[in-house]
């Protein structure tokens, strides 16, 4: 054994789970990382590392393969391994508790993206968590049995990348749907199913959207659109949305590349665009060559009369992408949405989809497509507009009479969310922030603005809550008012307890 050589340091246990071998090999690593084994130092051979350890002689061997194979030592046959001459330091940083400080920035669409807003929620939390479905009422029983049949009948057909812009089964199944429930007048060779709604946001900004490009964006809006066209270079240009509906009376000079409204269900304040207000808008896009993207947020959930056929159904000129998730409908983690293209966009959209790895997997797909063209999905959807008619009334009603101090709900008929407009002096991202402490994901109406000064409110998700749920919510929510109001010094300005009136 070299006099150098710190056999104390090599302590092997025979108990333990990890093969002997391994543990000699971590023991020999570290010690050549730490800059104890210096670089030339020469490693005893096998005989006299097994004798000393008392280990059989293959042991050593094996350790001593590894290491080399990794480049730690040099090799040759006859001879002792050798400690190769390595960049210690760089070895050192990859356990260091404190990481190295960044000294390579990432991309400016990088940062973009990541300072971008999100809300997600908690697992567990659904209490007026906003767009959340009721889960509970899903047919999963039916629908397991879906994804079963598939998976044992499938082969190798539901197993590959095949059908990038969607299973046939299913892309005939919702242009089916489409046509009756929507409106909207297509063939399945225009649909393109994608991982959500927000994917299909994400591709479309890159496909359509150059830096610096002009966008006209609902104000308030989505956030989620919003965080696409900006990452991908967007100019965002505010189309006001209020109680009048949307302003269409802007700069005549100006020139979008895209257009993003969401018409049938406003997102965040519910409310429908009018027919002469979506006339003048496809007028506005043919006049200035601007695509529009129609995104038929919570559509199917109108609670006075039917639902309003989609605004792709009146388009002449081939200027609506129409875009629709089935995160509402069924429930979010499905993860599958879709759009429908003009036949001008089709061409290489199969390609921009490999590209970008947004191509939902098959089995879904296909399970899917039988849910839907076996009656299952208009079944679940007629009994779940009864249960959210009911529970909005409820909710509505336990609002004012418990939170119109401090909130007053906006209008509107559609939608499985409602807007609560605060009273001057609360600040919503406050009030939200104290509410999730207390497990309740309320989000900021204040998130959804990008110009001047925002107006401050909740969206409330009522859907996915059942009375207990409801009523533990609004309770928690009214602890929060008074708590964010004590905190904040805030005055009286609703005048006690009065109850909040209908926007």
């Amino acid at each position: 054994m070299p006099e150098s050589f710190p056999l104390e340091a090599l302590v092997l246990d025979r108990d333990a789970g990890l093969p002997l071998h391994r543990q000699l090999y971590a023991a020999l690593r570290a010690l050549i990382e730490q800059g104890v084994l210096a670089a030339g130092t020469a490693l005893p051979s096998t005989r006299t590392l097994s004798l000393d350890l008392e280990i059989a002689r293959n042991t050593v061997t094996a350790a001593y393969d590894q290491l080399g194979a990794e480049g730690y030592v040099a090799t040759r046959p006859g001879a002792r391994p050798v400690v190769v001459d390595l960049p210690i330091a760089a070895l050192s940083l990859q356990d260091a508790a404190t990481p190295a400080p960044q000294t390579r920035p990432i991309s400016r669409r990088g940062a973009l993206m990541m300072a971008q807003p999100a809300h997600h929620g908690t697992p567990g939390q659904h209490a007026l968590h906003p767009g959340m479905p009721d889960a509970a009422n899903f047919p999963f029983a039916t629908w397991g049995k879906l994804i079963a049949r598939r998976a044992r009948f499938a082969r190798t057909s539901l197993f590959g990348t095949y059908h990038v812009a969607g299973h046939p089964d299913l892309r005939q199944a919702i242009a089916a749907y489409l046509k009756t429930a929507r409106g909207v007048r297509c063939s399945p060779d225009q649909i393109v199913v994608t991982t959500g709604a927000q994917a299909a946001l994400d591709l479309l900004a890159r496909l359509l959207i150059d830096p610096d490009d002009p966008v006209w964006m609902e104000e308030p809006g989505y956030y989620g659109a919003q965080a696409a066209f900006t990452a991908a270079g967007a100019r965002l240009l505010p189309l006001g949305v209020d109680g009048d509906g949307w302003r269409l009376d802007l700069d005549r000079q100006a020139r979008p590349r895209v257009v993003y409204v969401t018409p049938s269900c406003h997102h965040p304040l519910g409310a429908t665009m009018r027919m002469e207000q979506r006339l003048k808008l496809l007028e506005l896009a043919e006049a200035r060559d601007a695509w529009i993207i129609e995104d038929d947020f919570d559509g199917e959930y109108r609670f006075q009369g039917q639902p309003i056929p989609a605004m792709q159904g009146l388009d002449r000129f081939g200027r609506v992408i129409y875009v629709g998730t089935f995160a509402k409908i069924l429930f979010p983690a499905l993860r599958l949405g879709f759009m429908v293209l003009p036949p001008a966009l089709l061409d290489g959209i199969a390609r921009a989809l490999s590209i970008t790895g947004q191509f939902a997997p098959l089995i879904l797909q296909a399970a899917l497509a039988d849910f839907i063209s076996g009656g299952h999905m208009a079944r679940h959807l007629r009994r779940m507009r009864r249960i959210y008619a009911a529970r909005r009334q409820t909710f509505r009603a336990a609002c004012e009479a418990e939170l119109g101090r401090w909130m007053t709900l906006a209008g509107g008929d559609s939608g499985i969310q409602m807007v609560g407009l605060l009273a001057p002096g609360l600040d919503d991202r406050a009030v939200a922030a104290a509410a999730q402490a207390q497990g309740i994901n309320v989000s900021p109406l204040s998130m959804q603005y990008r110009h001047g000064a925002p107006r401050h409110g909740l969206l409330l998700g009522y859907a996915g809550a059942d009375d207990t749920a409801m009523r533990r919510g609004i309770s928690v929510l009214r602890q929060t008012f008074r708590s964010v109001e004590e905190d904040a010094g805030a005055p009286d300005t609703m005048g006690g307890d009065r109850k909040s009136a209908h926007g």
